[in-house]
């Protein structure tokens, strides 16, 4: 499923998590905006190679590799297929997270301690890759979270986690001075995907839809759209948390 690119200035995205939910959409929408696009996936290869076909279908540029974001050979690996595929990399999308809920008082460690490995080593250690490859003119996008500050009860882990995704995100902004590299952070609201909506029942969804002034959860579309702008026209927009909830706080 590789499609070699034909023009050796069009620019790379890497995007992690990129074979479901918004790492999909963001890696399609890069395809859309002339990106050639390296899907780093962690082991839905179905998945993962129906996002390439699509892209390639549509005339796009886009591999396919698998890459658990914790290790830091194999995201090594990932940004090597980008060089090795499409000549480098501009920008790199980290979407790869996972969320289990649940009241501080009762969360079992390990659940923890496997959700910190992939949030916040993962969100580091493809940051750090990104660090070292990413072009200047490049930027680096890491995926957070809006619960951070709504401190909704039950997502205390899951917040944790991602606060430390804000941190990462934004000290690193400092640490790039005089690269032309932009980092910031993406924290949806609440969106319609797996990743949310499993495990919880309708009168949550529907409660939680309702919680931000426009009255309807987030679609991958909309956090794409903003990972678009800021991997493309958005190059003043530097060292911040955007929070995409609809309004919701």
């Amino acid at each position: 499923m590789t499609r070699q690119i034909e023009n050796p200035s069009t620019r790379v995205a890497v995007v992690t998590g990129g074979s479901r939910g918004i790492g999909r959409q963001a890696a399609e929408r890069l395809a859309l905006e002339g990106f050639s696009v390296v899907i780093g996936y962690a082991g839905n290869h179905s998945e993962a190679f129906k996002a390439v076909a699509g892209i390639t279908a549509g005339g796009g540029a886009a591999v396919a590799v698998q890459a658990d974001v914790a290790d830091e050979s194999a995201v090594e690996a990932l940004f090597d297929a980008a060089e090795r595929e499409f000549g480098g990399t501009d920008v790199v999308v980290n979407c790869a997270g996972i969320m289990s809920l649940g009241p501080v008082a009762d969360f079992d460690l390990a659940t923890l301690d496997r959700m910190h490995r992939t949030n916040i080593r993962g969100t580091f250690v493809v940051s750090q890759q990104a660090a070292r490859r990413v072009r200047d003119s490049g930027a680096i996008i890491n995926l957070s979270t809006s619960v951070t500050k709504l401190a909704l009860p039950g997502y205390a882990p899951y917040a944790a986690s991602k606060a430390a995704v804000d941190a990462i995100s934004l000290i690193l902004a400092k640490e790039l001075r005089g690269r032309d590299v932009t980092v910031n952070a993406v924290a949806p609201g609440p969106t319609a995907t797996a990743l949310f909506l499993d495990g919880k029942d309708k009168e949550t969804i529907d409660r939680l839809a309702q919680m931000n002034p426009l009255e309807r959860l987030g679609t991958p579309d909309d956090i794409a759209d903003l990972i678009a702008f800021l991997a493309g026209p958005g190059r003043w927009i530097n060292g911040q948390t955007i929070h995409a909830n609809g309004g919701m706080a």
